[in-house]
């Protein structure tokens, strides 16, 4: 039985010393946010919170590619303009080697914050 010290708090695989995903793309496949771990045992997964932040002066829209890059795995939420830490990932899981990517209408204007609760056999 799994309880709540089973986890390992991680920064996104792709951010730099815990710091803000800018999100360069404007197409998809989006900028590497995160890749989930390898395992696809049910009890292995990645927790993943995000949260934008829009440095420009316009409202942006925000597509975050949810482990695939196909319509049916988009989520997509409009960022308002000079706005941070809008919620865009409340902590949904992920495995099996799966990546968050984003894209956004304009692009270096949106970096996404996070943060992963990654649950393994250790």
């Amino acid at each position: 039985m799994r309880d709540y010290r089973d986890y390992k708090k991680r920064k996104l695989s792709a951010s730099v010393d815990g710091r803000g995903v800018v999100v360069a793309a404007t197409a998809t496949p989006g900028t590497l946010v995160h890749g989930a771990l390898t395992s696809i045992a049910h009890n292995e997964w990645d927790e993943v919170t995000l949260r934008a932040v829009n440095q420009s002066a316009s409202a942006v829209k925000l597509t975050v590619e949810w482990g695939d890059t196909t319509s049916a795995d988009q989520v997509e939420i409009t960022i308002p303009a000079e706005s941070g830490f809008v919620e865009v990932i409340p902590g949904h899981v992920l495995q099996n080697a799966k990546s968050v990517r984003a894209f956004a209408a304009t692009a270096n204007v949106i970096v996404l914050h996070g943060f992963i609760n990654r649950y393994e056999n250790t």
